[in-house]
């Protein structure tokens, strides 16, 4: 039996050229550098000009990504395109780039899963493709998130920037692409990252504009509590069945939100940091952008080689998630022949049992580290809180104490 699988070939970025710093954003809400540095990573992120649209940047980076396929767009079966900052409520922001990009006639539609929205449409677009319903596909990501984001509230004024990037994908059957997937969405916490005003629930009004209900509103703290429990044990799950084990994963590209998640994410899987993508310094929370700008910035960069297996790992509003193990070959062989899939990856069946097994201990192992350090934080931080109480009712009491009215 031969399956088909879905190769990248292209891959494009693009961001908007003004910067909007950490020392920028002093000037703008009470925040200073040295702490958006230290609790984030980022330095500075790109802000598009106010004519500059979703689709505007979508374009530029698509047109990039199918230079890199030595592809036409009128040679395109399908558009996927990730966003939360359409041109338009209606119609898609995919109708129009398909227009703007010359795919005459080409499907194309929108998917909205949030910062996850990327991982999502890439892995649609896989399915795609590997049922044999199409040969070529674009997938998108951008964002616009300037338009979104209150500049008074500290919460979300130091994290977002706007940018895009693309990916063409196309059939083969050489055993490529994306091996395995997970995705997930946990609904009952969808108000921890979201906007309250402009939907049907709460139409644009004027109570919105005057309560600010127009703009993106986050709890960090739930988000932060959302990913540790769930995205080391998805990344589990998709290395497990990818057949793969972990030790010949070669490089991890996760969302680009927040240094601390990522030094978190490659603790719990003990994986080296030098071999993580990060560029969340220079371009911020890019929302559905942020993955696909950070695999064009490491195949342009030369960190991700012909023949690495990648872990991609993203969260983001819904709350959702998605994580997927990736083979990278955008150079398509002279000639593509059919390999069982039982073989994969170009091993005999005895040593993917022995993969299995190698896989289920490290599993194990990850699992051990994630409750110790849950187990850590249950303690430290009730010992923390006491700790300040008690720090603050003994200034208090000092400072009521006779002879220091």
């Amino acid at each position: 039996m031969t399956q088909r699988y879905a190769r990248i070939t292209g891959w494009g970025k693009y961001v908007p050229a003004r910067r909007l710093t950490n020392y920028d954003l002093e000037q703008m809400v009470d925040t200073n550098d040295e702490w958006i540095t230290h609790n984030t990573g980022i330095r500075e992120r790109r802000i598009a000009d106010p004519g500059e649209t979703a689709v505007d940047m979508a374009l530029q980076a698509s047109r990039i990504a199918l230079e890199h396929a030595g592809m036409q767009p009128e040679e395109l079966d399908l558009i996927v395109f990730a966003t939360s900052t359409p041109d338009y409520l209606v119609p898609a922001a995919a109708s129009l780039l398909q227009d703007r990009l010359g795919a005459r006639g080409t499907p194309a539609f929108d998917l909205n899963a949030g910062c996850t929205g990327s991982i999502y449409a890439l892995v649609t677009a896989s399915q795609f493709i590997r049922t044999g319903m199409y040969e070529r596909v674009l997938v998108v990501g951008a964002e616009k998130l300037s338009i979104g984001i209150d500049y008074t509230d500290r919460n979300t004024a130091i994290m977002f920037g706007d940018g895009a990037g693309a990916l063409v994908l196309e059939a083969s059957n050489s055993p490529t692409g994306v091996l395995s997937f997970e995705l997930g969405s946990d609904g009952a916490q969808w108000d921890a990252l979201y906007c309250p005003g402009g939907g049907g629930a709460n139409p644009f009004s004027e109570k919105v504009l005057n309560q600010r209900e127009h703009y993106l509103r986050m709890d960090g703290k739930r988000v932060y509590k959302f990913v540790a429990k769930t995205i080391t044990r998805s990344i589990q799950n998709v290395v497990e069945s990818s057949g793969l084990p972990f030790s010949e994963i070669d490089y991890l590209i996760p969302h680009q939100s927040n240094v601390r998640i990522v030094e978190m994410i490659a603790s719990r899987l003990k994986f080296d940091l030098s071999k993580v993508m990060v560029n969340l310094d220079r371009y911020g929370n890019t929302s559905a952008a942020a993955i696909p700008i950070a695999i064009a910035d490491a195949a342009d960069q030369g960190k991700i080689k012909e023949g690495d297996h990648i872990i991609l790992a993203g969260f983001g509003a819904g709350l959702t998630w998605g994580t997927a193990v990736l083979h990278w070959e955008p150079t398509k062989p002279a000639e593509e022949q059919a390999i069982l899939v039982e073989n994969w990856p170009i091993r005999e069946a005895l040593q993917l049992q022995a993969n299995k097994m190698r896989a289920a201990v490290w599993s194990a192992q990850v699992t051990a580290r994630t409750k110790a350090q849950e187990a850590s934080m249950s303690v430290m931080v009730p010992f923390y809180t006491w700790q300040r109480k008690r720090k603050k009712a003994k200034e208090q009491h000092e400072g009521n104490a006779p002879g220091e009215q």
